[in-house]
Formats: structure tokens, C-alpha cells, sequence
């Protein structure tokens, strides 16, 4: 039986190429852990997870003093059980977006060991429903656009073969949110889909205001409306709106996916592999929504999401924001306005080596 001997840690902080400004903050960095898990075969995977400007050093102190000596000697095929372990070591900081952030990061990286010693891409390994899914770009919709920017975006992402593009809103009147919109619908017409995003932006009494503007658009879906550790203002908001809402990305367990679920608080999960803390729980939120008989259209981190969103029958659609650019050797696959899943065993990402350590703002080994 193989046995993990050593793991090698690594930090690099990766700047958006455009400027990502929504209703509450800035996304102007992106701190980005790297996990490789080595074993006694001399086989290796690699995972990683992400932050928006900040925490990457305390997710790098987790992994180097408590997460990653405990992998020595474990047996890398039993993920559920290495997943558990380790979130029962650090019970004391979970829930949260450290731990789940840390956990991710190993997790992706013993699914990728996984794959690669069984000689099969992520997206089959994980379920394999389908081969393809469409794009919605969220890169030309930040709310400090002008509007022309904006529908400009969304017709050349049209032209491309995207299905959908991403506003973002909570502007200070909702006039000014209702004008960006009818502007790009008008623009792209009826066959195209427009969601929006509020960023958590919302009070109960705006959010309810500001979805019946949205019916007006036929909007794909009100995203992210209310703080999310308020269910019961979703729950209040679900009642009265007929645009559906959308919740995930902020979320960091199974439980609060299940709360959300069992009370009709939403209507579309975001569930985000990093932030739930790897591919293991995302696998589960996803079904527990398959369940639900509601759709799951992860947020961010399209590289990884892609064999996921492949893995399992009741995704919908990929959000297109390029993330890695800088540190692979192979773009994600699209045709059309579609993505195809890598064929490559493994997570389906060409890691470029010389860049990372080039970038390297941290680095560790722990070994037997």
C-alpha cells in the first residue's frame, strides 16, 4: 500500500488582468496555495485553492504547521477519511474560510493523485454526466463599468458563442442598476441570458425591491442578494420573488448548504470547491441539491469547476473568469461557447512549474 512521504507547499499571488470591482469590495489580488502530495510509488498530484487580497499567508501557516505533517504516512487513496481527519484536527477553526481553504487545497491534490494513478480525467473519475458545458462571462459586467463598456462586452461575448454575461449591481439607486440592465437586454436580446450578482450588498427591504426590477429583465437569477449567514431573510426573499435566487460562494460546510436547501432559502447553489473545502464536500453539496431537484452553477474557478460541472447531472452553466493564465501551460478547452473538460487523467490543469517557483512568494517541504 502506497504511503504519502513528503508535501511540498508554494504561494503565489496572481493580479487580475482587469480591474474586478462589485457592491462591497475590490478583487485585486489573488493569493493562490499549491498543494503537491508525493507518494511511496513516486506519484504525485497537485490542488490549490484561492483568496481575494488577503489571508494567503494564514492559509500557508495551517498547511505548513498543523495540515500538512499529518499527511505523512497516510494512505492517499482513503480521501474521505483524510478529509475527515484533518477537519477534526483543526476543530476549532471550522467552520471557516482558513480551514476550508487549507482543506481544499489538499483535497484537490489527493483527488488529482487519484486520478493520475488510475489513469482517469477528473470529470469521469467524479461521475462523468457530460462532456460539455455552456460559458456566462462575469469579467466585462463589474458594477464600476460604464454602460456602454458593458453591453460593448456582452455583444462580443455574444459574437463568441457565450450564452450569458454577469452584472453585477447595487449602485446607490436602483434606477441606476435598472438603466445598465435594460441596456444590455436591449442589446443582446431575448435568447441570451443575463444574471446579475448583489455581492451580499442588500438589505431584506432592498433585495425585495430590487428583484422586482429584475423580473422586468427576465433575469437568470438575483445572486448573492443578502449577507449569507442570513437564512431567514433568503428564506422571506424566495417567497417574494420570482427571480430565483442564488447562494454559495460564501458558504463553507455541507450543513449550511443543507439549512439553506431544507428551508427554500434558495433556488441555485454556488457551491465553491475552495471555499467548501475541496472537491470531496463539493461532490456532496451537488448531489444534496440533485436531491432538492435544484441546479448547482459553481462560482469561480473555472479551471477546476469545469470536470466537476462535467461530473454531475444537474449542472448548468461554467462561470468564464480566467484565473490561471499565468502559472499553466494549456488554456481551458472552448468551442463555441461551450467548455470541454481535459481528457488528461488528473484535474485536467498543465501546471507550469518555472512560473510558480518563479512567482513563489512561499515555500515549505515536509517530508518523512
Amino acid at each position: 500500500m502506497a504511503h504519502i512521504t513528503h508535501v511540498e507547499l508554494k504561494m503565489v499571488d496572481l493580479v487580475p488582468k482587469v480591474k474586478r470591482v462589485d457592491a462591497i469590495q475590490s478583487f485585486v489580488s489573488q493569493e493562490t496555495p499549491l498543494v503537491t502530495v508525493f507518494d511511496s510509488d513516486g506519484a504525485s498530484g497537485t490542488g490549490y485553492s484561492y483568496t481575494i487580497g488577503t489571508g494567503g499567508p494564514s492559509v500557508m501557516a495551517l498547511l505548513e504547521h498543523t495540515l500538512a505533517p499529518a499527511l505523512i504516512g497516510k494512505d492517499p487513496d482513503r480521501i474521505e477519511a483524510v478529509w475527515r481527519d484533518l477537519l477534526f484536527l483543526t476543530h476549532a477553526t471550522s467552520v471557516g474560510a482558513i480551514t476550508s481553504l487549507a482543506l481544499a487545497a489538499i483535497d484537490t491534490a489527493l483527488w488529482d493523485l487519484r486520478c493520475k494513478k488510475s489513469s482517469l480525467p477528473l470529470w469521469k473519475a467524479a461521475g462523468g454526466s457530460r462532456e460539455q458545458i455552456p460559458l456566462y462571462t462575469t469579467e466585462g459586467g463589474w458594477l464600476h463599468l460604464e454602460t456602454q463598456v458593458l453591453v460593448d462586452d456582452a455583444l462580443a461575448m455574444q459574437e463568441q458563442g457565450f450564452k450569458g454575461s454577469k452584472i453585477k449591481i447595487g449602485s446607490d439607486h436602483i434606477s441606476k442598476d435598472a438603466a445598465r440592465l435594460d441596456a444590455v437586454r436591449s442589446a443582446v436580446g431575448s435568447g441570451y441570458e443575463i444574471m446579475t450578482d448583489g455581492n451580499q450588498g442588500f438589505s431584506l427591504s432592498e433585495s425585495i425591491r430590487w428583484s422586482r426590477m429584475l423580473q422586468d429583465y427576465s433575469v437568470g437569477w438575483f445572486e448573492e442578494p443578502l449577507p449569507a449567514d442570513d437564512i431567514g431573510s433568503h428564506v422571506e426573499l424566495s417567497r417574494h420573488s420570482d427571480v430565483p435566487v442564488a447562494v454559495g460562494e460564501s458558504l463553507y460546510s455541507v450543513s449550511q448548504f443543507k439549512d439553506y436547501l431544507q428551508q427554500g432559502a434558495a433556488s441555485i447553489v454556488q457551491v465553491d470547491v475552495a471555499r467548501i473545502g475541496g472537491i470531496t464536500p463539493w461532490l456532496k453539496v451537488a448531489h444534496m441539491a440533485e436531491a432538492h431537484n435544484i441546479l448547482v452553477c459553481p462560482h469561480f474557478l473555472m479551471e477546476l469547476h469545469l470536470s466537476l460541472v462535467c461530473a454531475v447531472p444537474n449542472a448548468k452553466w461554467l462561470e468564464y473568469i480566467p484565473q490561471l493564465d499565468t502559472i499553466t501551460n494549456q488554456s481551458m478547452k472552448m468551442k463555441d461557447g461551450f467548455a470541454m473538460p481535459s481528457a488528461t487523467p488528473g484535474l485536467g490543469i498543465k501546471w507550469d512549474w518555472d512560473a510558480i517557483n518563479d512567482k513563489a512568494l512561499f515555500s515549505s517541504r515536509i517530508s518523512e
